[in-house]
């Protein structure tokens, strides 16, 4: 019999095995990425173009385009769609990032055959209607001008182009007079473009018959998108700024620098070191500049990688008299980490967050399926996580200070602050 006053004894067992897709083809190119498992009866189609800030001519024009697919077809209008999927509990999200463009159709497999030819239809025949764009401009103009009132908001795009240049996408970001010019003309010309399916992923319990029927559905897209990338130079601006806010109580302070990317055989490594300066709540930056010298309610670090770069960043919002001293405490947690080599235990504590939270992500099979995503779509190689956990468990505090004094030189970190 159980004996329930004894605690059951700690197992820690860290492991990240993915399921494998099946994958089919569409016209011979692109490829059907396919998952079954979800006990749910519902289902989630996500087609992923190449058609991201990377790609755009001009800043905001990925954005309209993509915001404006469901707004029309030739043969459908936004009201109706929108009625449609509300009928049936479907829905539409969509994504303009720096890299890619998805659209994504989720709802009841029951429903399957009611809701997907719209989908398809939306995202192979858009119209981009006169004014549901004057509409979607109107609307992405109040919240700028909204966002442009806040420190954060100010401090966080000034970060990105300071370290990469003005001229760059990952850099670069929408004002007035890139609003102003973009017309429903150059939305079909970038669509035509740039909207070829790169991948599609689907995930659901469904069976063979409804798999060929999906496929069949999916052959009036266009596939194979023969955009030719462009390649960028990141141009840095200043490396320390401040811009004056006089009627804010607060400023916003970001720091940063390009590093490696998720490609790089240290990145492992690094994103582990970043979790002990700022990625979690029990982090050293929350240790020192939140709970003993209360100078934030709260303060982050973490790596942002892209396709074709990685940005660390420090960000935290803090009283104005406490800039400089806060950017002086920053630096010196990470000098810390440079010059000392961390506690077996807090290297233990930090360790177990991290894989623990990634290793809590497979419970949900969306999650699941978007690591799928991430190791396609970044051709990271099917065992990127497996890794992951094999060599973060077995890395030492002396190779955990060879890291720090490698990538986390202060002298190379861009320093912004807003108010």
């Amino acid at each position: 019999m159980l004996n329930r006053s004894i605690a059951p004894s700690f197992s820690k067992t860290f492991s990240f095995d993915l399921p494998n897709p099946e994958i089919a083809k569409l016209h011979g190119e692109v490829d059907l990425v396919f998952l079954q498992g979800l006990q749910q009866e519902v289902f989630k189609i996500e087609v992923i173009f190449d058609a991201g800030k990377w790609y755009e001519p001009i800043p905001g024009l990925a954005h309209f385009t993509s915001i404006l697919l469901d707004k029309g077809t030739s043969s459908t209008q936004s009201k109706k769609i929108a009625e449609l999927l509300d009928y049936y509990g479907a829905q539409i999200e969509i994504s303009s990032g720096y890299d890619f463009v998805s659209i994504s159709l989720y709802g009841l497999k029951k429903f399957l055959r009611e809701i997907l030819p719209v989908f398809v239809e939306i995202i192979s025949d858009p119209v981009f209607p006169e004014e549901e764009l004057d509409l979607q401009k109107n609307i992405f103009l109040q919240n700028l001008e909204i966002n442009e009132k806040k420190t954060s908001f100010l401090a966080s795009r000034l970060i990105r182009k300071n370290v990469f240049g003005q001229n760059h996408p990952y850099g670069n970001y929408v004002e007035k007079e890139n609003v102003d010019v973009i017309t429903t003309s150059e939305l079909r010309g970038y669509f035509k473009s740039n909207f070829s399916a790169r991948e599609v992923y689907l995930i659901g319990s469904l069976v063979p018959k409804q798999i060929e029927w999906v496929i069949d559905q999916l052959s009036s897209l266009m596939l194979g998108s023969t955009y030719i990338k462009k390649d960028y130079t990141a141009q840095p601006g200043d490396l320390i700024q401040h811009i004056p806010k006089s009627d804010s109580i607060q400023s916003s302070i970001r720091m940063g620098m390009r590093t490696i990317n998720r490609i790089h055989n240290d990145y492992f490594y690094l994103l582990l070191l970043n979790h002990v300066l700022g990625g979690y709540f029990g982090s050293r930056l929350m240790k020192n500049i939140r709970e003993e010298k209360g100078l934030t309610y709260g303060i982050y670090s973490s790596l942002n990688p892209f396709c074709n770069d990685c940005m660390f960043t420090i960000g935290a919002d803090v009283d104005k008299a406490n800039v400089e001293l806060t950017v002086d405490e920053i630096k010196r947690e990470i000098e810390a980490l440079i010059l000392r080599q961390v506690t077996k235990e807090e290297l233990n504590v930090t360790r177990n967050h991290l894989l623990g939270g990634i290793q809590l992500e497979m419970a949900n099979p969306f999650s699941t399926f978007d690591k799928i995503k991430n190791i396609r779509l970044n051709q990271l190689g099917i065992n990127y996580y497996n890794n992951l956990f094999i060599k973060i468990e077995s890395v030492t505090p002396d190779e955990l200070q060879s890291i720090a004094q490698q990538y986390l030189n202060t002298n190379n970190l861009t320093i912004v602050s807003v108010g």
